[in-house]
């Protein structure tokens, strides 16, 4: 019989540079990728900066990892953080691997995790060093998942504003459909989702205010949209191509 289980996953959350206030967005996003298994946070748990987390473990049965703060400058979390990660990844159970923060000195990491072939999602601010990003199968920006993200705003009177303009999505856009070269112009949305996930790790619809790809390639206004009958929606870029930059 066919193992139909979810992705087993870890996920080791940096207290110190992710707010406890994505908790429940966090858990409902890796929710979508598989079963999170392993839910452990680093921190100084004594500290006042992290009470905010403390508050939180229980909701989602969260095991704290405290770590005191001995010595000013040396991050004894991160060092923690990264030998679990390790003893985790070396006990085969795992199918990938959630790292929440915002710190580029996780970039080494998530590189040595994916070099052994188990998939690494990386979670944390938009101010997350590009290194960082791009040495995850897929980063998300923490910012989508706090209650009051555009994205997740059901009020029409909602002002919440989204962390780029849709028109700032046309160029990678644009690569990805060039990449894919087709005769007529015209490629599955749906192809073009899975291309800007290899080709942009951090690419996500809900950034620029839309939940789907198809809402936000709508906003920009530099695409046509067909479905034919019985068929996949597609796009392919306007003949006069006056969106491109």
């Amino acid at each position: 019989m066919p193992d139909t289980r979810s992705p087993r996953l870890a996920v080791l959350i940096d207290a110190d540079n992710a707010s406890a206030r994505i908790a429940d967005g966090l858990f409902e996003e890796i929710a979508k990728i598989g079963e999170a298994s392993v839910r452990r946070i680093y921190g100084d748990f004594s500290s006042p900066r992290s009470k905010a987390w403390a508050d939180v473990l229980s909701k989602h049965a969260i095991i704290p990892q405290q770590q005191f703060a001995y010595i000013t400058g040396k991050n004894a979390s991160d060092i923690t953080l990264v030998v679990d990660a390790m003893d985790l990844l070396h006990s085969g159970r795992f199918d990938g691997f959630c790292l929440v923060s915002s710190d580029s000195d996780f970039t080494r990491l998530a590189a040595r995790i994916r070099e052994q072939g188990v998939d690494v999602f990386g979670f944390g601010e938009q101010k997350t060093p590009e290194s960082f990003r791009q040495a995850c199968r897929r980063f998300v920006y923490t910012e989508n998942l706090l209650p009051e993200a555009p994205a997740n705003v059901e009020s029409a009177g909602a002002k919440a504003a989204p962390l780029q303009l849709p028109a700032d999505a046309v160029p990678i856009l644009m690569r990805v459909m060039e990449q894919m070269d087709t005769e007529d112009g015209w490629v599955p949305l749906g192809a073009v989702g899975n291309q800007l996930a290899n080709l942009a790790s951090d690419f996500d619809p809900r950034t620029f205010g839309f939940r789907k790809l198809s809402d936000l390639v709508r906003q920009t206004s530099a695409f046509e949209l067909d479905q034919p009958e019985g068929r996949a929606l597609r796009i392919r870029a306007k003949l006069d191509k006056k969106h491109r930059r």
